[in-house]
C-alpha cells in the first residue's frame, strides 16, 4: 500500500513537473518554412518571422505599436541636420557564441550591407550611409551623404540586424546573435526550435524554450490547432474556420493589421506588360472585393497603390483601378492584344493559391489566359524574384513602409521609372512631415496611374492562439513573431 502511495505521489510530482516544463515552452505554427535564418542576406518574410528580437536585434527595433524602439544602441543623437547619427551602444552585451559586442561589429554589419557586392534585400537602407565611424567601443558615428530624419526607422528593420565578423558567413544555418533566444536546431520541412539565451543582456524571457512548426497546408493547420499540438498561429492560412475558433473557448483569436500590401505583381519588361495598356486592363479585370472575400473570407482592405491604409499618409486611389471588364477589353483591343496569354506563379500562401484562382478566372473573362504554375517559396525566390523569369504573380509586401523599392529598376517587377526615383531621392533629403506627405502622395499616384502592378488589398493578420497565451502581437508593423513579451497566462 505504502509502496503504491509513493508511486502516486511521484507520479504527481513528475507530472506537476511536466506541466511546469510545457508551461516555459511554446510552439509556434507558420505556414511557410524559411530558406535560410540570415535576414541579412535574404528577402522571404519567414526568415524575419523566426529570428527578428527573437536571435537577432539591430540598433533599433519595431515595437508592436510600429514605433522605433532602443535595442542594441540605447540612445543616438542626430546632428548636422540629420546627416550625422551618433549612437551609445550597450555595454557588456555578447554573441550568443560567447565574443562580445562593440562598435566594430555595427561598422563590420553598416559596411557588409552597403557594399557593391551586397546581397541585401533592402540595400538601399544602407544606400545613404557616406561613412561610418568608430569613436570608441561603445559610440558610433555613420555620416549620411545627405540628411535623413528616418535613419533610426531604417535601422530597425530585419535587414538591419547586427552581426559579428566571426559568425556572419555561417549565420544562413547557424545563426549567431544577441538576442533573448539561441539557435538550438533546425530540423529541415518540419522546425526550428530556439532556446532562452541564460547571458542576455536585458529581460531575460518568460519562455525557455520556442518551436517554430512548419506547416503548408491550411486543413493540416486547423488540425493542429485544434489537437493541441500547436499553441499558436500567429498568421493562420485558413481563414474560413476562424468562426470555430472564436467559438472555442480554448482558443482566441488575434485579428489586426499588417504591412502586407497583397498586389497582382506584373513583369513591367514583359512583351505585352511593357505597355501601359495591358497593365491598366489587367487591373480593370479584376474585382478586388470578389478576391477579398472568395481567398480570405472577407479580411483584407482594398488598396489602389502600394502603400498601408493605416498609414497617415496613405491615399485612397482604388478609384484609378475599378471592376471595368468592358473597359479592359477596350484596352486590350486599342493595345492589339487580343488572345493574349501569361503565366502566373502561384506561391504557397492561401491569399496567392486561393486568389490565383480567382484571378485567374477575372482574367479570363476579359480575354487573357492565365497559366497558374503553383511554385514553392523557394522556386519562387530564385525563378521570380530572382531571375524575373514571370509574368504576374501574386504576393504579399510584409516591410513597412516599402514604396521605395519601385525606385529600384532591377527590382522583379523591373519598374525603376526616373522621375519617380528622383521623388525618393527628394523624400530621403526632407525632414519636414508637410512636404514628406505631399511626396508621398505623389509616389502613391504615379505608380497607381502607371499601373506598375495591380494593388489588390492590404492583409489582415489572423491567428490563433491558445486562451492563456499572451504577448504575441495583435498587429504586425514589420514580419515578426516577436516572442520577447510572450508568456503562459496563471
Amino acid at each position: 500500500m505504502f509502496q503504491s502511495l509513493r508511486r502516486a505521489a511521484a507520479a504527481l510530482v513528475l507530472s506537476a513537473g511536466m506541466a511546469a516544463a510545457a508551461e516555459q515552452s511554446i510552439t509556434i505554427g507558420m505556414q511557410l518554412e524559411p530558406p535560410n535564418l540570415d535576414p541579412t542576406t535574404g528577402a522571404a518574410a519567414a526568415i524575419r518571422e523566426v529570428t527578428y528580437a527573437n536571435l537577432y536585434e539591430g540598433l533599433t527595433r519595431f515595437g508592436p505599436d510600429g514605433s522605433v524602439r532602443p535595442a542594441l544602441a540605447e540612445s543616438w543623437e542626430v546632428s548636422e541636420g540629420g546627416a550625422v547619427w551618433t549612437f551609445r551602444l550597450r555595454a557588456g552585451v555578447r554573441f550568443h557564441d560567447g565574443t562580445g559586442f562593440d562598435a566594430e561589429d555595427v561598422k563590420f554589419t553598416l559596411d557588409r550591407a552597403r557594399a557593391p557586392d551586397s546581397t541585401n534585400a533592402q540595400k538601399q537602407l544602407f544606400a545613404g550611409i557616406a561613412a561610418v565611424e568608430v569613436v570608441d567601443p561603445v559610440t558610433l558615428r555613420v555620416r549620411l551623404a545627405a540628411p535623413n530624419g528616418a535613419f533610426d526607422w531604417n535601422m530597425a528593420w530585419g535587414d538591419a540586424v547586427i552581426m559579428a565578423p566571426e559568425s556572419a558567413p555561417t549565420n544562413a544555418t547557424n545563426p549567431v546573435g544577441t538576442g533573448p533566444f539561441r539557435f538550438e536546431r533546425w530540423v529541415q520541412g518540419d522546425r526550428v526550435e530556439l532556446v532562452a539565451n541564460a547571458d542576455y543582456w536585458g529581460a531575460p524571457p518568460a519562455l525557455a524554450r520556442a518551436t517554430f512548426k512548419f506547416i503548408s497546408d491550411p486543413t493540416a493547420a486547423y488540425a493542429a490547432m485544434m489537437a493541441g499540438d500547436v499553441d499558436a498561429f500567429p498568421v493562420f492560412p485558413a481563414p474560413e474556420t476562424l468562426v470555430q475558433f472564436a467559438a472555442d473557448p480554448r482558443f482566441a483569436v488575434i485579428v489586426g493589421s499588417t504591412e502586407g500590401e497583397t498586389i497582382l505583381a506584373m513583369n513591367n519588361k514583359a512583351p505585352a506588360l511593357s505597355d501601359v495598356r495591358v497593365r491598366r486592363a489587367v487591373a480593370l479585370a479584376i474585382d478586388r472585393q470578389a478576391v477579398i472575400d472568395g481567398a480570405m473570407f472577407g479580411y483584407g482592405t482594398p488598396i489602389g497603390t502600394h502603400f498601408a491604409p493605416h498609414n497617415p499618409d496613405y491615399l485612397d486611389l482604388t478609384a484609378l483601378s475599378p471592376h471595368d471588364p468592358e473597359g479592359a477589353k477596350a484596352l486590350l483591343a486599342e493595345a492589339g492584344q487580343t488572345g493574349l496569354r501569361l503565366r502566373l506563379a502561384l506561391p504557397p500562401p492561401s491569399y496567392a493559391r486561393r486568389g490565383g484562382e480567382i484571378i485567374a478566372a477575372q482574367l479570363r473573362a476579359v480575354g487573357i489566359e492565365a497559366e497558374i504554375a503553383n511554385v514553392e517559396w523557394a522556386q519562387w525566390l530564385e525563378q521570380v524574384f530572382g531571375a524575373k523569369d514571370f509574368d504576374l504573380t501574386i504576393v504579399s509586401h510584409v516591410e513597412p513602409a516599402d514604396i521605395g523599392i519601385y525606385a529600384r529598376p532591377d527590382y522583379y517587377f523591373q519598374y525603376g521609372r526616373p522621375e519617380f526615383v528622383a521623388l525618393m531621392d527628394r523624400l530621403a533629403a526632407t525632414a519636414d512631415p508637410a512636404q514628406r506627405t505631399a511626396i508621398l502622395h505623389d509616389a502613391q499616384r504615379m505608380i497607381a496611374e502607371d499601373h506598375v502592378n495591380a494593388y489588390l488589398f492590404q492583409l489582415a493578420k489572423t491567428g490563433v492562439a491558445n486562451a492563456r497565451i499572451e504577448g504575441l502581437w495583435e498587429n504586425s508593423p514589420a514580419p515578426a513573431i516577436d516572442l520577447t513579451a510572450v508568456r503562459w497566462r496563471d
